[in-house]
């Protein structure tokens, strides 16, 4: 591992890179914030990827990426005097110091929960009105559901136990084949909604991260359904000519692989 001088030296020629290209790149002097927004959002979720396939090399280099970004906005901050790299490390830093009362003063905690439920409260002594303000508006819906129910439950709006959560999962899922059987297609969006807002809170309980635990699933279909083509493939059939009991004993040797 590279020392503490080594990574401040390896931070200092990225500056200085950025600088070089900001000043000569024709591509790089022609963006703005708006214009590297989607980017971001892309190498985002391309880290995330590398994460849940757990390729650390990948990773390594995804998170290269958004340090690109991280220092190119603060380049483009600087140019217009609003702010530069030090401003961004800075309020990063007096923010965790600010809600880490435990660490830098003489609060007491006992565990996890508490740290978030003192969390919650510093950033309403701080000027927030709601603790949902926090909840950016353009998350997916599955990881909103996550983050407003970590958000209440930071201040005390939570079930007890598990198992009182999986009742709601059970009662809502009534709720929702009652209005399958009555044919209203309106109320049936809105109890499936339900549905998927109790399950997204029985994951919480359980510690499973809900949008993890879909996109795992995600990338097991496709890598099961893709030998399923191979092997239609081989057999120079189309799937579309298939029997769905033929296909079937592909996907059980898919399951096996």
């Amino acid at each position: 591992m590279n020392s503490r001088s080594e990574q401040l030296a390896a931070f200092d020629r990225l500056l200085t890179i950025m600088e070089e290209l900001r000043e000569q790149c024709p591509w790089d002097k022609k963006q703005t914030m708006e214009s590297l927004r989607h980017l971001t959002i892309e190498e985002t979720y391309e880290l995330g990827d590398a994460i849940l396939d757990n390729d650390l090399e990948e990773v390594k280099k995804e998170l290269g990426d958004i340090l690109l970004h991280i220092v190119f906005y603060a380049k483009i901050g600087s140019e217009t005097q609003d702010f530069d790299i030090a401003d961004v490390a800075h309020g990063i830093c007096e923010k965790l110091i600010n809600r880490h009362p435990h660490i830098y003063g003489d609060v007491n905690v006992e565990n996890e929960e508490e740290v978030k439920r003192n969390w919650e409260n510093i950033k309403l002594k701080e000027g927030k009105k709601s603790v949902l303000e926090g909840v950016p508006n353009g998350l997916p819906a599955l990881v909103k559901a996550n983050r407003i129910q970590d958000k209440v439950a930071g201040v005390g709006f939570d079930w007890e136990k598990p198992e009182q959560v999986f009742e709601k999962v059970k009662e809502e899922l009534g709720e929702l084949q009652e209005e399958v059987e009555a044919n209203n297609p309106d109320k049936m969006e809105s109890e499936f909604g339900d549905v998927l807002f109790s399950m997204v809170n029985y994951a919480r309980f359980l510690k499973i991260n809900p949008e993890n635990a879909l996109e795992r699933t995600n990338k097991k279909f496709i890598k099961r359904f893709q030998y399923l083509e191979k092997k239609a493939k081989e057999l120079g059939k189309s799937m579309s000519d298939m029997t769905l009991a033929e296909m079937d004993v592909f996907w059980e040797e898919a399951k096996q692989h």
